[in-house]
């Protein structure tokens, strides 16, 4: 046998053998890389943790007021370096602002910046007008007073900025802050209430530093990810307490990155609250996922006297994992604060066997269940004759909307953004109403993720219950209270919640992704919450169209409701129309045969979500269940009506 021929089995078997340890090397590389390294694990921790100071406020005629000063500063994250921030009281974050439940607050906001903000209290049961949303502009120099009564059970919220096109930039730079509710129940609770001591607030931020310190605003896939983490506006954070039960309230502040909180020991803990209250009971775990804008309270024992690092660990699942090293945008295995017990001769706080009371909302007593689809496709706007002209208004719309001012607000213009993700195939305009609710309705959303990327979904201005999870029904800490819920990919979650409070059919609420950049780009929709109008038995049981004017003495107006009057008339179609004049003139109105309504208070314009910095004029065709079938809005009234004779003529029941 020849000499090659001998030793190739051999020879072989050795490739083979170096292959193996080659292949197995590379995947012990790979997973220390993905899952144990940690990207900023070069922490000493010799920082103290920050603290922000409380804020309670003065009563002044029965009223408690808080002063809140947006304005630019700046602060040293390293040694040597000045960042320039903005902040809140102070230059970078602001105050915990503390609330009970009872009481009536002014929050009166100073902007001291250079362009117009807002500030939204996240969580709170507010009127759409005192919601600080893109609407309610603050512009440079300015002041504004959101008054509101504090009528909801103890939480830790917070509060941020809502300029449409911007709020990422500005949350970024540093302005946000935490306000935390009190009641009495929270107050009758066995837990840690030394605020700084036993009882400490974590704001979670990570950021992107330039080599001379500054904030880099870089997005990458769509937002803005850092590798350097803020604790408080802390960097290299230690904390010292007592060796027993710490309360901590986490938020995840940060623009778009997800945390898997737990500590490097993988010690249990107990979460006893999510965003909008206590759970029932306390949860044991040994993580809490936040996404960004939600919260979370977590009980922990350090009786044992054991150093430990509270993290975020990697466990998105592998492929999103992988993905997202390789995106440039890490793991998340992220160390966050260290955590020093000293001895102590206090006792610790018992663990409360009841936390609180929640009432499950019966899912048969929903009047609507709306979809809610996140990065799907966008809606089309061909298909017909209605298509192409909706189209033209909206483009007319959106072209006033920016004349009006709108562009003020990060340079977006009415829509705020053409590449974002949609929410039901729809970016946001500024001037469209997307969804009307009537108040003292409990409604079902099925918030559904189309998209490749998790989509934290946030709804102002209620706490909502989760039903389910891809079919599935809630557990752990999903029975909590949330105003925030994490989406991710593929998933259907269906949430439920009461709109029991604040009807206004001018102003609206909004729904997003808490994702700050998405939400800038537009992944955002609003809606109003109206009361029913009067009269209301005017448009139900027949076919019907309803078309709003801006009165009976603007002269095309008129011919309009000229027009309509005698062509439905003689199709045997009702027609409503809707003026905002609290007098009109009488003469006019005896020659049309049609109902004519005052709406001074707007009532019928939210009804039909035609409000706000929406178009003066707007034509609905409703089937006889009162369901709209088809809307127009624009500058001008809506002229063809022998189209919509058309359109009413093939409806079912006709």
């Amino acid at each position: 046998m020849p000499a090659d021929t001998a030793t190739r089995p051999r020879r072989l078997k050795r490739i083979t053998i170096e292959l193996l340890i080659i292949v197995l090397l590379l995947g012990a590389t790979c997973y220390w890389l993905l899952f144990i390294r940690a990207t900023n694990g070069e922490l000493t921790f010799e920082n103290k943790l920050l603290i922000p100071h409380q804020l309670f406020g003065t009563v002044v005629d029965g009223r408690r007021q808080f002063h809140l000063t947006v304005a630019e500063g700046s602060r040293e994250f390293f040694p040597g370096k000045q960042t320039p921030t903005a902040g809140v009281n102070g230059p970078f974050l602001g105050p915990t602002v503390r609330l009970r439940r009872g009481e009536d607050v002014d929050l009166i906001v100073q902007n001291n910046l250079d362009e117009i903000t807002t500030m939204h209290w996240h969580g709170m049961h507010v009127p759409a007008r005192m919601d600080g949303t893109p609407h309610q502009k603050i512009e440079p120099g300015e002041s504004w007073t959101a008054s509101f009564p504090v009528d909801q059970q103890a939480a830790p919220l917070w509060y941020h900025p809502h300029p449409h096109g911007s709020t990422g930039r500005h949350v970024y730079r540093g302005v946000a802050g935490l306000m935390w509710i009190d009641d009495d129940n929270s107050n009758a609770l066995d837990l840690p209430k030394t605020y700084g001591v036993d009882d400490i607030p974590i704001v979670l931020q990570d950021r992107l530093f330039d080599d001379d310190g500054a904030f880099r605003f870089a997005r990458n896939q769509g937002a803005v990810y850092g590798n350097t983490m803020l604790i408080n506006g802390t960097y290299n954070p230690f904390l010292q307490v007592e060796s027993r039960r710490i309360r901590f309230r986490l938020l995840n502040g940060s623009n778009a990155r997800i945390y898997y909180i737990g500590f490097d020991d993988n010690r249990e803990f107990h979460q006893i609250a999510t965003d909008g209250g206590f759970l029932e009971t306390p949860l044991q775990t040994n993580r809490v996922i936040l996404a960004p804008g939600e919260r979370a309270e977590i009980l922990v024992d350090f009786s044992d006297g054991a150093e430990v690092v509270l993290k975020s660990y990697p466990e998105a699942g592998f492929l999103r994992t992988i993905t997202s090293f390789f995106w440039g945008i890490g793991t998340g295995n992220l160390q966050l604060l260290k955590i020093v017990p000293r001895p102590t001769n206090r006792a610790s706080h018992a663990l409360p066997e009841r936390l609180n009371t929640i009432s499950r909302i019966d899912p048969s007593l929903a009047a609507k269940t709306r979809p809610m689809v996140l990065a799907g496709p966008r809606q089309g706007g061909r298909g017909g004759r209605g298509g192409r002209l909706q189209n033209i208004q909206q483009r007319i719309t959106r072209n006033l909307a920016a004349l009006q001012g709108e562009r003020g607000q990060g340079g977006r213009g009415g829509r705020g953004g053409r590449g974002g993700p949609p929410i039901n195939g729809k970016t946001m305009d500024m001037a469209r109403i997307d969804e009307v609710v009537r108040l003292g309705d409990i409604e079902i959303w099925e918030v559904h993720n189309r998209g490749g990327q998790p989509h934290p979904f946030h709804l102002h201005p209620v706490q909502f219950q989760i039903l389910d999870r891809n079919g599935q029904p809630s557990t752990s800490a999903d029975l909590g209270w949330k105003d925030t819920v994490l989406v991710p990919p593929g998933d259907l979650v269906r949430i439920i919640m009461a709109f029991d409070r604040y009807a206004d059919p001018q102003v609206p609420y909004m729904y997003h992704c808490h994702i700050l950049e998405h939400e800038d780009n537009g992944m955002m929709g609003q809606f109003l919450v109206v009361e029913e109008p009067e009269q209301l038995s005017l448009i139900t049981g027949k076919t019907t169209v309803v078309t709003f004017i801006t009165g009976v003495q603007c002269g095309h107006c008129y011919e309009h409701a000229r027009l309509f009057d005698e062509v439905l008339r003689e199709n045997d179609i009702n027609l409503v129309v809707i003026t905002p004049e609290s007098d009109p003139d009488q003469e006019r109105v005896a020659a049309l045969s049609s109902s004519l309504i005052s709406d001074t208070s707007g009532k019928w314009a939210g009804w039909f979500g035609m409000a706000h910095t929406g178009p003066a004029h707007g034509t609905v065709l409703l089937d006889a269940t009162g369901e709209v079938v088809w809307k127009s809005t624009a500058p001008e009234p809506y002229m063809d009506v022998h189209h919509l004779v058309n359109r009413a003529k093939n409806l079912p029941g006709r």
